[in-house]
């Protein structure tokens, strides 16, 4: 009874790690290893080898990367300003609490149009890097959609063979 509740308590870690996409604030990659650790330090230590562990470090460390640099690299190619791209990323985080799930998108692109309207950019210019800050948003997301996929697909293929 108690490895069923376990490994329901482990499928709800990693649905929730896919709740930290739309709303930030739940930090994805943690969530997920908290699954592993439950399962590992609960359930069967000897399961999941140092090859595993080391490939899931790697992925996380991916996971962080990719979302980071999809921002970054968006809103750069797009013409967005430093203090654009910071924006966005604090408007991120806002914008999660405000009108969920829509809010993530919305307040970003017009944290960054403000910016750099407020920084005497053309409209042109300041629509240009929001359009480069919600690209970047959505490449980010896809990233950790597909990398949180594989750490958990990985886990289970660990695991069940």
């Amino acid at each position: 009874m108690l490895d069923i509740i376990i490994w329901v308590v482990i499928a709800v870690l990693f649905i929730l790690s896919f709740v930290g996409i739309i709303f930030p604030i739940v930090p994805s990659v943690l969530v997920i290893w908290g699954g592993f650790l439950l399962y590992h330090f609960v359930l069967n230590n000897e399961a999941l080898n140092i090859a595993f562990w080391i490939v899931m470090v790697i992925l996380t460390v991916v996971l962080i990367a990719a979302d980071i640099i999809a921002n970054s690299y968006f809103v750069k190619k797009y013409g967005g300003s430093k203090w654009g791209e910071r924006g966005a990323a604090v408007a991120v985080i806002i914008g999660s609490f405000i009108i969920p799930p829509f809010g993530i998108i919305i307040i970003p692109f017009l944290v960054v149009f403000v910016i750099e309207m407020v920084q005497k950019r053309t409209s042109q210019e300041a629509f240009r890097a929001s359009l480069g800050s919600l690209i970047g948003f959505l490449g980010g997301a896809v990233a950790k959609v597909v990398l949180q996929l594989v750490m958990i697909v990985w886990f289970l293929i660990v695991v069940i063979f």
